[in-house]
């Protein structure tokens, strides 16, 4: 006979799994494809060949030779050379195209008068990822000509290829891309969406399957399980979704810094127990939230916006340190944020414990919600086995 409460009540859920396994599938499921989503949509590396535009109201050597250089660029196509402004912006507006440059008409003659022809780059910045890379790709093309105009007009005056480097380029800058030479946006991106998912996921299906007890009225089945401890009935549920969900995350780990070749210049065993630490963290604080909220429907409404803002709040689409101090407060009260400080720490800089510890011990410290929602769910219990008494007595 099965005397821990832990694996009794580990033994139990597991059986619920396997009786009632959609939620459990789904959610796998949609894990998964979140996975192959970002992953196809980053194969490049980042989005190549943007469809952009250009107006040639010019039809010169030059503007044709621009168009052309610009078509050659890797990362942006270009769809349509217009002969008006008004066609380049309405098709700009129906989403044809990002961006387009305006070459005026006499530019070439202005080259060849020794004046400074003026491109107007125009540039949709409703698309941020698009409209950036857009913008990047024709900043540079369009800098590019500019020297290569100023370089023409230059040799016409006489002045030898030294002096004419020297005119246009005096100092020469060289980029280094630290860590991401490739500059792969699967990098920024997989390796902060997919364990943010990932929480997501584990928090609110915890919260859900202790949010069930409660619809089903099996608390008091449950507890007898776990001896009558709050807390032990807790660990007990949360173990099975936390071997189910940490093999998911490691999985994942192990393709991108695996098979998919993303940057890991630190320990992979301080990955591992930091990717098993952000698995565990979220099931605390989904249930902290489930067995300190009485009713189901506010439970699982206060999960959701706890784990919505943790996409803002932890440093993903805005920088901490440009945030208001009174949000900077709240950046901490969630394990991703934890995670990706760790993550920096060890697969990008290569760190070891003794930089990243402050964090790990902040993920652990997460086991204090655990351990005051258990506190709090023994309260209901007593409080409601007693209601239960009063009115028998009543009777």
């Amino acid at each position: 006979m099965i005397t821990n409460p832990i694996y009794r009540v580990f033994l139990r859920e597991s059986r619920r799994l396997i009786r009632y396994p959609r939620y459990l599938v789904i959610l796998t499921i949609g894990a998964v494809f979140s996975f192959i989503f970002f992953a196809t949509m980053t194969n490049e590396g980042q989005p190549q060949r943007l469809p952009v535009g250009v107006v040639d109201m010019d039809g010169s050597y030059l503007s044709r030779r621009i168009c052309h250089e610009l078509d050659a660029t890797p990362g942006v196509k270009v769809k349509e050379v217009f002969g008006n402004h008004e066609a380049a912006r309405r098709a700009m507006q129906r989403g044809e195209i990002y961006a387009f440059y305006e070459i005026p008409k006499g530019t070439y003659n202005e080259v060849l008068q020794f004046h400074a022809p003026k491109f107007v780059l125009y540039n949709n910045a409703c698309y941020l990822l698009a409209g950036t890379l857009c913008y990047k790709q024709l900043a540079t093309m369009g800098m590019l000509a500019a020297g290569g105009v100023q370089r023409e007009v230059l040799r016409k005056k006489g002045h030898g290829e030294d002096d004419i480097m020297g005119l246009i380029q005096p100092v020469a800058f060289e980029t280094r891309n630290i860590s991401n030479p490739w500059i792969n946006y699967g990098v920024y991106l997989m390796t902060t969406l997919i364990p943010a998912i990932m929480a997501f996921i584990v928090l609110m299906h915890t919260a859900f399957s202790i949010v069930r007890e409660r619809q089903r009225r099996t608390v008091k089945h449950w507890m007898k399980k776990a001896n009558g401890s709050a807390l032990y009935a807790l660990l007990g549920k949360m173990l099975p979704y936390t071997l189910w969900y940490t093999m998911l995350t490691l999985t994942a780990n192990l393709a991108m810094f695996g098979f998919m070749d993303f940057p890991m210049n630190g320990s992979w065993l301080l990955m591992v127990l930091n990717t098993v630490l952000l698995i565990v963290a979220a099931q605390c604080a989904g249930g902290f939230i489930a067995s300190c909220i009485n009713d189901p429907s506010l439970a699982m409404s206060v999960c959701t916006i706890y784990s919505a803002m943790s996409f803002s709040l932890s440093g993903f689409s805005f920088p901490i340190d440009a945030m208001p101090g009174f949000f900077k407060s709240f950046s901490w009260l969630y394990p991703i944020r934890h995670y990706f400080l760790n993550y920096t720490d060890i697969a990008i800089n290569g760190n070891n414990l003794h930089q990243c510890w402050p964090h790990f011990c902040a993920l652990i410290a997460f086991g204090l919600l655990l351990i005051i929602g258990a506190m709090v769910l023994k309260g209901q219990v007593n409080k409601n086995t007693a209601e239960v008494r009063l009115n028998k007595f009543k009777v």
